[in-house]
């Protein structure tokens, strides 16, 4: 790059920072796309619905593809301008959240491909309000780190990292399943604890989400040891 001050080098910033803008904003995109798979989880998870899973399958696609456009922005980045302080901490906490983003919207799907299932989930009442509350949850949580993404709100971000872990909910998951005892038991039981364990894993990523924004606010590495789950 140019000096700062050159002829060339003031143009040459400004399309640099323009870039960085638009690579956030993109990770924001990409999130929302994630945040309507959550939401159709959530749909097929109290209807079954077939058609909803189906959609939910193709848009994963998208998902992953945006991944992969953006990791490679970042790794451009990377190359051409030798980005330091701020701007490398963005374009490495960029790779990170697309991870997470990507990982997320993996979770929702083996909820989503439950589908056909979805008479056996609902088998114990209790079991599947469980399950019902921990996707709320999840995805109020998610919401939280995409919105502190987004506006850089540090007291967001740190709510949503230090929020703690839904263990009380697990627990009456699997209380509720040991008192059925039905011929199905086992299958019952083994579908229920897929969702239970993804929906807990999406809330958990949403954590690491916070613990990244946290980061890139702050540049205190203290804050990545909140990321290790």
């Amino acid at each position: 790059m140019s000096p700062a001050g050159s002829a060339e080098g003031g143009p040459l910033r400004l399309q640099y920072t323009a870039e960085l803008e638009q690579l956030a904003l993109q990770v924001e995109m990409m999130g929302v796309m994630v945040d309507h798979n959550l939401e159709r989880m959530r749909e097929v998870l109290v209807s079954g619905e077939e058609a909803v899973a189906r959609e939910a399958i193709a848009s994963d696609d998208r998902i992953d593809a945006t991944n992969v456009s953006l990791m490679e922005r970042c790794y451009e980045l990377l190359r051409r301008e030798a980005p330091v302080a701020s701007d490398l901490r963005l374009i490495v906490s960029v790779l990170r959240v697309t991870a997470e983003l990507e990982r997320i919207g993996d979770l929702a799907l083996r909820v989503v491909k439950l589908y056909p299932d979805h008479e056996l989930l609902r088998v114990v009442p209790e079991a599947f309000d469980v399950l019902c509350t921990m996707a709320d949850h999840a995805i109020d949580r998610y919401r939280d780190a995409l919105r502190a993404w987004s506006t850089l709100d540090l007291e967001l971000a740190a709510q949503v990292a230090s929020e703690p872990q839904a263990s009380l909910a697990g627990a009456q998951l699997v209380e509720s399943l040991l008192a059925h005892q039905g011929s199905d038991a086992v299958a019952v039981t083994l579908r229920t604890m897929v969702a239970g364990q993804a929906l807990d894993r999406i809330a958990d990523h949403a954590a690491i989400l916070g613990a990244r924004v946290r980061y890139l606010i702050t540049g205190d590495p203290d804050h990545l040891a909140a990321e290790v789950r």
